[in-house]
């Protein structure tokens, strides 16, 4: 058995570019940065570095993305990871990239988040509020100690 999951949560470095297949099917690429904290041997401090992943989205959800994600967007993703290899001007290239099952805008365009995943409708184009936390956070249930069997062995 094995799992090809990946999450990842970090900003676009690039705006999204909108391709369509030689059937017609959308796709969506772009990248993300997410850091990495690693202490410098030098100074002895812990910095940030960079990681910078490619991702594609298929499909009708392609065109919708395109329309509220930009450059520096603050985004959260679900995916698998995927390899690829292919060869341009005889040379040998290869890529790892995620493609995206479900993603979540983070950040606020126009005032407004977002939220997409395949689980959210059938409708695999539309998008739904995400649920707002209220502002103060509820206070946790009561519990009578009494209730409590005391002959617990643990």
């Amino acid at each position: 058995m094995s799992i090809n999951r990946v999450i990842l949560s970090g900003n676009l470095t690039r705006t999204p570019e909108l391709r369509s297949t030689a059937n017609g099917s959308s796709v969506l690429g772009f990248g993300i940065a997410v850091n990495d904290r690693r202490k410098n041997p030098q100074t002895g401090e812990w910095e940030d570095f960079p990681n910078f992943i490619d991702c594609t989205v298929f499909g009708p959800r392609a065109e919708g993305l395109s329309h509220c994600l930009d450059k520096g967007s603050k985004i959260s993703l679900e995916g698998k990871l995927r390899w690829s290899q292919w060869e341009r001007d005889g040379q040998r290239r290869s890529k790892l990239e995620v493609i995206v099952d479900e993603i979540e805008l983070m950040s606020t365009r126009g005032g407004q988040n977002f939220a997409a995943n395949d689980h959210a409708s059938a409708d695999a184009g539309s998008y739904s509020q995400p649920y707002n936390a209220p502002s103060t956070p509820a206070a946790p249930p009561a519990v009578d100690p009494s209730s409590y069997n005391a002959d617990l062995p643990f």
